[in-house]
């Protein structure tokens, strides 16, 4: 195993603190689901008080650093610094409703040297707080699950892959595109899952549960984590373009080499069609 970093150290700890939070209070959405109100405001403070502990957490730890934060927005730092990107709680419906799948997902950032933006995400963490499983990531350092190093899945046929993806839904992406993309995809392969966490979905590629995975419209919360996770597991991610980018968020393509490959010629044929 590789020695875990105290970076890497320090992001764990603010993602378990914040997942126990959540873990709690997700014994309590049970209950509010039979009242007149709903539960939803509860579960927008459930997600605010993670991201306000994963907040307090990072800033102690790295006082100069910026945060790109869903719930609270940006926050700038020292711009020769790097910066936290953090999604306190990805997968919010299945909490909402219940549903024991969802995570806390954080990385880190550099700038470009040149100081003309934004570079490497160096590190990532994607936290299943009902698990109790912690995926990990650090550039050129490899994947890891807990203790266990990650590898990509080593299924080359689409015939045999198990693909992920995530669907639109009411105000959210392009129905149109999406069903394009999804009859491609389906015929080819031995079947697809949606079950509505994107950053768990990039880490079940990274560890071999899923062999690929593709969605569009996301956040760079969503998956700056999971694209390091599977690239450190010895995947690719690219865009519909097959651009590799920092961080794939608007459209996300990601597999093993050749399930990449395949999987990417069938979207983008698609929405070519």
């Amino acid at each position: 195993m590789a020695a875990i970093s105290g970076l890497i150290r320090v992001m764990e700890k603010a993602a378990r603190k914040a997942g126990g939070k959540l873990r709690r209070d997700f014994g309590e959405v049970e209950h509010l689901q039979v009242s007149r109100k709903g539960p939803s405001d509860f579960v927008s403070k459930a997600d605010q008080q993670a991201e306000r502990t994963i907040w307090d957490e990072l800033r102690v730890a790295r006082p100069d650093w910026g945060f790109v934060l869903e719930e609270a927005g940006t926050i700038e730092g020292d711009p020769g610094k790097p910066r936290w990107i953090v999604d306190p709680l990805d997968g919010t419906s299945n909490f909402l409703h219940g549903i024991p799948h969802f995570a806390v997902s954080i990385a880190a950032q550099e700038p470009k040297p040149d100081g003309s933006g934004w570079g490497d995400v160096v590190a990532g963490v994607v936290y299943q707080p009902i698990t109790d499983e912690t995926f990990w990531a650090e550039k050129s350092r490899g994947a890891w699950l807990q203790d266990a190093r990650l590898r990509v899945s080593g299924r080359s046929h689409l015939s045999e892959a198990l693909i992920a993806t995530g669907t639109p839904y009411q105000g959210h992406g392009d129905f149109a595109e999406w069903a394009k993309v999804f009859a491609a995809v389906g015929p080819n392969v031995a079947g697809i899952r949606r079950f509505g966490s994107a950053a768990l979905d990039l880490a079940w590629v990274a560890s071999g549960r899923y062999d690929g995975f593709w969605e569009s419209d996301l956040s760079p919360w969503d998956t700056a984590a999971g694209c390091l996770l599977v690239r450190e597991a010895g995947g690719f991610v690219s865009d519909y373009r097959g651009r590799s980018l920092p961080i794939c968020d608007k459209q996300v393509v990601a597999g093993n080499d050749t399930v990449h490959s395949r999987l990417h010629k069938l979207v983008a044929g698609a929405l070519k069609a």
